[in-house]
């Protein structure tokens, strides 16, 4: 039995940690829109992710982790309204979407590798996975849970009476305060695109031809299209950011649940907060952003910043400044010198005086 005990968002309250499968953990975190580079706050949900294998590894579980790259079909909006974020930069830059997609894709597995992160089993890319995505909207059509409208396939989330339970979403506050000027053929303000169709006169680098139209996936159809994919149509740990609870997580449970006839889709969901700076959100739609190569050309190592990561609770806002992380550059160093101190010692360890000192250190996994 595993001593792992994480706090359940599903829940709302702490869990001890049981897979599904004997022996073998299965967790899939949502993965960079890769239109920009990643800064510091994306950072932190992989950094907490990677905390949380390892601490799963530790338990001497086998751990399958997929994290996808979403590049395409992510919109500026989350009311299916506005720009691709993929198409938007290409227009800006004169670029191809795909190439600005792999730029940043590579830029943030770079991140990821000098901040020590493992490497997921399984990197799916959302634009490889387009039949996967087709077939679970189809799926979720012949079931009866959609309906089309000339901005393309809905979600019709009144089909789904626990569509609010994940998040504790008022539906009836949010229907009073519906603006229907967005999509005006909705029928409900809280349901999502499962496949959309590019404006009159736009022309889109990313298109698919469908049973329903040439057009392009929504955001939240890609994640469980390939979580499902690699990990079966239940799995054990989905991670994320707090933002994606209301919207992404609430529309993929919904449409995973609709679509597999499974309940709970996820049994386990970890959230991290996100970090502020300069008393803001940090977030690349303001430009509030320190990027990880900011801090190496300030001098800082990059698992400086890991370990001012680790000062702070994965579930509590967290504030982002230089004198912070002259600070936890400073117990970096400190940290390392005394490695280097024990690795210089000669002889067989005291497991004896290892033992109380182990324990402790794990009872922070066991209160999360």
């Amino acid at each position: 039995m595993s001593a792992l005990t994480l706090y359940n968002t599903r829940t709302r309250q702490k869990e001890r940690f049981e897979p599904s499968e004997a022996g073998h953990a299965r967790v899939y975190s949502c993965g960079p829109t890769v239109y920009a580079a990643q800064h510091l706050g994306n950072l932190r949900a992989y950094l907490v992710a990677d905390l949380l294998r390892r601490a799963l590894l530790a338990e001497g579980l086998r751990v399958t982790h997929v994290i996808n790259i979403t590049d395409v079909g992510h919109l500026s909006s989350d009311a299916d309204t506005g720009e691709d974020k993929l198409e938007r930069a290409a227009a800006k830059t004169g670029r191809k979407a795909s190439e600005i997609a792999a730029f940043y894709t590579e830029q943030w597995l770079r991140d990821r590798e000098r901040l020590n992160c493992l490497p997921p089993e399984v990197l799916p890319k959302a634009t490889e996975h387009i039949p996967e995505q087709i077939a679970l909207a189809q799926t979720l059509e012949r079931k009866g849970y959609t309906y089309r409208i000339a901005d393309g396939l809905y979600f019709d989330t009144t089909k789904f009476p626990r569509y609010a339970e994940f998040a504790r979403l008022d539906l009836e506050g949010q229907e009073a305060g519906a603006r229907i000027a967005d999509v005006p053929e909705k029928r409900h303000p809280a349901d999502f695109a499962l496949w959309k169709f590019p404006a009159a006169g736009v022309r889109r680098q990313q298109e698919w031809d469908s049973p329903w139209g040439r057009g392009f996936p929504g955001w939240h159809l890609e994640c469980s299209a390939m979580s499902v994919k690699y990990l079966g149509r239940t799995f054990d740990i989905h991670t994320g950011g707090v933002d994606h609870i209301r919207v992404h997580h609430t529309n993929e449970i919904a449409q995973s649940e609709c679509a597999f006839d499974v309940h709970p889709w996820v049994r386990y969901w970890l959230h991290n907060e996100f970090y502020e700076f300069g008393g803001e959100k940090m977030a690349k739609s303001t430009g509030n952003v320190v990027l990880l190569e900011d801090l190496v050309e300030r001098g800082f190592e990059p698992l400086a910043f890991r370990y001012f990561f680790l000062q702070g609770h994965y579930r509590q806002q967290q504030s982002f400044t230089l004198e912070a992380m002259e600070a936890a550059a400073t117990g970096y160093r400190r940290l390392l010198a005394h490695a280097a101190e024990v690795r210089s010692e000669e002889g067989e360890a005291n497991r004896d005086r290892i033992a109380p000192s182990a324990r402790d250190f794990a009872k922070p996994y066991a209160t999360t």
